[in-house]
């Protein structure tokens, strides 16, 4: 039997989780402004893949070794900022395509790019290895517990963060015949990739 009495504190732990800006809310920004709603719903699947592959790792028990090695944690972190410089140049590449009318936006691999910003994302790891053993509670089973809450951490970013990407892929929808108004659009989102790069690789430098 699974324990159902954490569920509120665990929801309002989501919830501080999820509340501050972060990789994924950031991206999913970015992703509806450069590439539309279809585009964000994309993304976000790809999000809840990753996160899925680390529900499953906490639940393997493959999260101790990561807790062990901490190095492994900034690899991963670093990996991530590497791969956000790399979207942000994508991303500029788009916008200088849009001024001279060739823009090449749909053939964004969004599910794939979604997947790899969710597994290189530290606020991820750091909940699934961190916060999601906490509220095992008086459960008999506590991998069946964990995969439930684990469920329901990646519903509620999907919903959450999923709604964000569709709502700013309005803006996109509304400017897409503007080749001056698109290419802003991508300027922006390219922007949003370096201050998270940026951002990622300070906190490591800190820490």
């Amino acid at each position: 039997m699974v324990d159902l009495t954490v569920l509120p504190s665990y929801v309002a732990v989501i919830l501080l989780f999820l509340g501050p800006p972060g990789p994924d809310m950031a991206y999913m920004l970015a992703v509806g402004l450069e590439g539309g709603r279809r585009s964000a719903l994309k993304a976000i699947l790809g999000i809840a893949t990753g996160m899925s592959v680390y529900a499953a790792a906490v639940v393997a028990g493959i999260g101790k070794i990561a807790q062990s090695h901490p190095l492994v944690l900034d690899a991963v972190r670093i990996a991530g900022a590497a791969y956000l410089l790399w979207l942000a140049y994508v991303t500029m590449r788009h916008a200088r395509r849009a001024i001279s009318g060739h823009s090449d936006i749909a053939s964004g691999k969004w599910y794939l790019r979604g997947m790899v910003v969710s597994l290189t994302n530290p606020k991820i790891i750091l909940f699934f290895l961190a916060v999601l053993p906490q509220f095992i509670g008086s459960a008999d089973n506590p991998s069946v517990q964990m995969a439930l809450l684990g469920a329901i951490d990646i519903g509620m970013e999907v919903v959450l963060y999923g709604s964000i990407g569709v709502l700013s892929g309005f803006f996109h929808a509304r400017l897409v015949d503007s080749t001056r108004a698109t290419a802003v659009l991508n300027y922006i989102a390219c922007a949003v990739y370096v201050v998270l790069a940026v951002t990622i690789f300070t906190e490591i430098l800190l820490h």
